[in-house]
Parts: structure tokens; sequence; C-alpha cells
């Protein structure tokens, strides 16, 4: 006895230690959408993706300056040695001994076959696709906190009809109770129940630990710590939302983030086929040149002066292996625009189908919602006559389990159905890319 005092209140310790660490938090449904704005590491991730494409504009853009290249030296020269061509007759020459050299070059690309402007239009698509992967995602840490969320808030209200069943237990343990003491009922009539409220607090528990495991994965998505999220949501605000099957199959085409993810991919293979083209075209820049040095050692013996030769024209390159290349380059860019194509083919109708299943499971949520309220009703009067029949001894006590499971798991049904409705509209949101 004193071993079990002891570990009880070890663990009413343990227990009280671990409420303290924990603050209850009741949250709606923008609150959590808000949290994942700001703690969700993934969608931090793909905002930087963000920061980087942006630099890379910047990059392609840069393209069009020119290039400007200078370069200097200062040297020691040595004398200068000549012979014959067979190394006879050598003879030694001396020259100024210190050498300078200053050069500067620039060039400005006039024409480049369209290349400069290809490249900076597929570095804004990459913009636009990694801020379409920041919606997409976005979308996708939504759909999956409420759907932790709305798992939280089946599991909370599960745990509420289980706490009223067990206080219906209860009372009935205590009217059979003093029905034995009186000789009008049986110790094993008591014991039935007795067994009963031992799995009621058994289910119970286990809905206690699926809290605390979906809690702990809501925190980990919304980067919370110590804290117990309490949903709190007007379940009756989905019901009076009245929605179109057509309207939503025309939102999700303008709105979601596959099919834009898709159609940005097709303008990147058109750029880059743009590309692949201006390989067979030449290249044409102004050029300019100026070139200050000393001394002249082309002269002998060598003269101690400074010389300045500068120019200006234009130049023109082409790269003849682009001839014999080129092309299969065109081909492959040209498969890939026509991949890109089929690819948005497929983004619609795959956006398409989910729309129409999520859309039909939208509405088999109310009827199976409309059934469940129905089979409350019915286990209830069910439960109510059962009850007054054991009462006056017309009926027996696994007549009463009976009515007690099937009122239990209707009840539990009904609230499933509720919120089911919620789910199945946030799933709607979600295909059409607009989860809000």
């Amino acid at each position: 006895m004193k071993k079990q005092f002891i570990s009880c209140a070890f663990a009413c310790f343990m227990l009280s230690q671990n409420a303290n660490a924990q603050t209850q938090q009741k949250m709606t449904v923008d609150e959590l959408f808000s949290l994942v704005e700001s703690g969700s590491r993934e969608l931090k991730m793909q905002k930087s993706g963000v920061d980087v494409a942006a630099r890379g504009i910047e990059e392609a853009k840069s393209r069009r300056l020119p290039d400007v290249n200078a370069s200097l030296s200062v040297s020691y020269n040595g004398n200068v040695l000549m012979t014959d061509r067979d190394f006879g007759n050598a003879k030694g020459f001396t020259q100024p001994h210190f050498g300078n050299s200053f050069a500067l070059e620039a060039q400005q690309v006039v024409y480049a076959g369209g290349a400069i402007d290809a490249g900076v239009r597929l570095a804004e698509l990459q913009k636009e696709m990694s801020e379409n992967t920041v919606s997409l995602t976005r979308n996708q840490q939504r759909f999956i906190a409420v759907g932790q969320y709305l798992d939280l808030y089946k599991i909370s209200n599960g745990i509420k009809v289980y706490d009223s069943n067990i206080s219906l237990t209860e009372k009935l343990i205590a009217d059979i109770s003093s029905k034995q003491s009186q000789g009008m009922a049986l110790k094993n009539d008591v014991t039935r129940y007795e067994l009963q409220m031992e799995q009621l607090k058994l289910g119970k528990r286990k809905l206690e630990d699926q809290r605390s495991i979906l809690n702990h994965q809501l925190c980990n998505t919304l980067g919370l710590k110590d804290v117990v999220v309490e949903p709190v949501m007007d379940l009756e605000t989905f019901a009076a939302v009245d929605l179109s099957e057509q309207d939503l199959q025309t939102a999700a085409s303008a709105s979601s983030p596959l099919i834009r993810q898709s159609s940005i991919g097709m303008q990147i293979a058109d750029q880059q086929l743009k590309l692949a083209k201006s390989e067979l075209l030449p290249k044409v820049a102004i050029v300019a040149a100026d070139n200050f040095t000393g001394p002249f050692n082309y002269d002998i013996p060598p003269i101690d002066n400074n010389f300045n030769i500068w120019y200006i024209g234009v130049g023109v390159k082409y790269s003849l292996s682009s001839l014999f290349k080129g092309n299969k380059s065109i081909r492959k860019a040209k498969e890939q625009v026509r991949q890109s194509h089929d690819t948005h083919a497929v983004s619609h109708e795959r956006v398409n189908n989910n729309m129409q299943q999520a859309y039909t499971m939208h509405q088999q949520a109310f009827a199976e919602l409309r059934t469940q309220q129905k089979s409350v009703e019915l286990a209830n009067q069910n439960y109510k006559v059962v009850n007054n029949r054991y009462l006056n001894q017309l009926a027996l006590v696994t007549d009463m389990v009976d009515a007690s499971n099937i009122k239990l798991n209707a009840e539990l049904q009904e609230v499933n159905a509720q919120i089911n409705i919620a789910y199945t509209y946030y799933n709607i949101m979600y295909v059409a890319g607009n989860i809000k």
C-alpha cells in the first residue's frame, strides 16, 4: 500500500508539472494561418528562394552593360642580346631599364541574336516560378495545419462525448448499487457497468494520447513550443456556404498554383528555345581600346619614349561550330516546348479531377451529417426506452450496455461528421489554391 501511494503521488506530481509546463491557447483558423506564415520553416525556405531569383534578374540585366578591362604593369628591362641565326656574332645593346604599360579596353554588345533579352526574361520567369512555389507551399502548409487542427478539434469533442457518457455510467452504477443494496439487482449487474466504465476510461485515454501526438505535430508546423492548442471555430458557418461546382472549377483554373506552375514552365521553355536559336546568329559589339606603353622595344637600339595607341571600331563574332551543333540544341528546345504544353494540359486535367472529387466529397459530408444526426436522435430514444425498461426490471443489463454503446458511437460519429464538413470545405479551397 505504501509503494502504491508513493507511485500515485509521483504520477500526480509529474502530471501537474507537465500541465504547468504547457499553456492552453485558444486558436481560430485565421490565427492558425497567421502562425503558419510566420512559423513554417519550409515556407521561409521558399521565400528566400524568391530573393535569390530577384538577384538573378539583376545579374541577367547587367549583361547589357559594357565590359571594361584595365591592366597596369611596371617592369625592369634587361639589356638586349642579338646574335646571328647560328648564334654567332653576338652583340649587346643597352636599353632603358624602366618599363611601363597601361591598357584600357571596352566592349559594348549591340546585338546578340536576342540572347540577352531572352536571358533577362528567363530570369524574370524563374522569379515568378519561385513566387508561385511560395504560394504552392503556403497552400500545402495551411492545408496540413488545418487538417491537424480539425483532427485535434475532432478528438477534443470526442473526449467531451466520453466525459458525458462516463458521467452517465457513474449515475447508472450508483442507481444499480442502490438497487442491489435493496435486493432488487445482482452484484453481477454492478460488475458489468464497472467493466463498461473501464472501457470508457480507456477509450478516453486513447483519445487524450492521440490529442497529445497531434498537438505536438501541429506545434512543430506552427513553430510553437509548450502550447496546448484549443481549436475555436463555428461549424455552422460551413453549412451555410453555397458552392457551385462550375464556379469552383473556374476559380481553380484561374488560381491553382499547379496550373500556374505549368503555365510558367511553358514560358520558360519558349525562352530557352529563343536562346538556342540565338546561337545561330552573329554577335555584334562596339569595341574601343587605349594602350599607353614605354619604352619602344621594337627598334635597335630601343627608344626610351612612351607611346600611346588607341582605336575604336565594330566587332563581329560568329561561331562556325553552331552550324552543326546549334540545330541539335534547337530540336531539343522544341521538344521541351511541346512537353511543357503537354504538362500544362495534364495539370488542368488533374486539377479538374481533384476539384470534382473534392466537391463530391463535400456534398457527401452533408449527407453523412444528416444521417448521423438522425442516428443520434434514434440512439437517444432507444437509450431512454431501454433505461426505463431496465429500471422497471423489464430489460437485462446487457441490453443497457448495448444501448449505451450505440448512443456513444452515434454521438462520436455525429461530431466527426460535423468536422468532416469543415475538412472537405478546406480541401476544396486547397485544390483551388485559395485556402484561407
